[in-house]
């Protein structure tokens, strides 16, 4: 089975930019989308009828939003995890009968770290979220996790420390549901690899000097460490500031 995590900045530009090219060429079992920057009926997706489509809209125009398009149906869908402000589409669950697919677009803490506090109690529900989902089956989590957790997770370590998406406080969280029972993919295959980021800022010539921060992830149950096949980071693909990353797994 294939997933892809992808967080497209704007599905209506990334579609401008060649988002069903890659689509079609990911040929993924389920495709997953964050801040996608729309509401419903302002877009209309073609050329995915295999696919069933779930959105979560952010009450706000042109503001955060996720999606999930998945070839196989699942036995349930949710939005949102209980959490205060959930009016932000940050959150689907697919329900399937061997797992829980959470595809989640992580609040950001914003430069000046105005929201931080709330990043952090958002942090401590979304984890009690997956806890209460793990109880019962194994869980997949993909998205934009707005965090780089170790150093080698960003070009410049040193001088963004205690940066938004670098305080000790994200990593720590981080951690935490780490040590709650989930993997991060990319990591356990590869525990020491470097230069490999999912993120650019739009500053001129970041992207191709690769001055970036890996914060887009696929995180699973540790018991489901055995199917791991392939993680990966598609660096090479356009269209966003960020690149989608993939998740193959034997189930």
């Amino acid at each position: 089975m294939k997933l892809v995590s992808w967080n497209v900045n704007g599905l209506r530009a990334c579609v401008n930019k060649g988002f069903m090219t890659y689509f079609k060429e990911a040929d993924a079992d389920v495709f997953c989308l964050q801040e996608t920057k729309l509401q419903e009926g302002q877009i209309c997706m073609e050329g995915m009828e295999e696919y069933g489509q779930y959105w979560n809209y952010a009450e706000k125009k042109g503001y955060s939003g996720t999606a999930v398009f998945s070839r196989m149906k699942p036995l349930n869908v949710t939005y949102g995890i209980g959490a205060p402000e959930e009016t932000e589409g940050r959150v689907i669950t697919l329900e399937f009968e061997s797992f829980y697919l959470v595809n989640v677009y992580t609040p950001n803490a914003r430069r000046d770290l105005s929201r931080l506090p709330y990043r952090l109690e958002w942090e401590e529900l979304f984890r009690e979220y997956l806890a209460g989902l793990d109880a019962v089956k194994s869980v997949i989590v993909c998205g934009d996790l707005n965090v780089a957790h170790q150093d080698i997770d960003l070009k410049n370590a040193k001088s963004n420390r205690g940066n938004s998406g670098f305080t000790d406080e994200e990593r720590a969280a981080m951690t935490k549901l780490l040590d709650s029972g989930f993997i991060d993919t990319f990591r356990h295959l590869y525990p020491d690899r470097t230069d490999m980021y999912s993120w650019w800022s739009f500053m001129p010539k970041v992207r191709e000097r690769n001055i970036g921060w890996r914060i887009d992830y696929f995180l699973m149950s540790e018991r489901l460490a055995p199917q791991l096949k392939k993680a990966s980071i598609e660096c090479g693909i356009l269209g966003s500031d960020h690149c989608p990353v993939t998740l193959e797994l034997e189930l």
